[in-house]
């Protein structure tokens, strides 16, 4: 059974970071691309961040441009979401999403495995 998990959320100050993990079973993600989203109370879910399988190519959602660093560890099974210099506007539940294709979109509906989600919650 294909499952992703995500952890690493939590609540931090304004300027603070945070890393969320997605980590994958029942498949291996080298053959993946990720995706990262996020959906807010009263929102739409939104794409932040996307991998390809290989993990030499990242796309990000403008607003998190220079903020936040994909990554990907096939050994590990693994894929990150690291989150700095973090806003109160960031604050969303943060999913993660897997594709057994090599280019990657911040696309919710090109994604076809989800984990259930972390809440990241910024405030003072």
């Amino acid at each position: 059974q294909l499952q992703l998990v995500e952890s690493g959320g939590g609540l931090v100050q304004p300027g603070g970071s945070l890393r969320l993990s997605c980590a994958a079973s029942g498949f291996t993600l080298d053959s993946y691309a990720i995706g990262w989203f996020r959906q807010a109370p009263g929102k739409e879910r939104e794409g932040v961040s996307c991998i390809t399988s290989s993990g030499r190519r990242t796309n990000y959602v403008d607003s998190v441009k220079g903020r936040f660093a994909i990554s990907k560890d096939n050994a590990k099974n693994t894929g990150y979401l690291q989150l700095n210099s973090l806003k109160p506007e960031d604050t969303a539940v943060y999913y993660c999403a897997a594709v057994r294709r090599p280019w990657c979109s911040i696309v919710a509906s090109d994604y076809d495995n989800w984990g259930q989600g972390t809440q990241v919650t910024i405030s003072s």
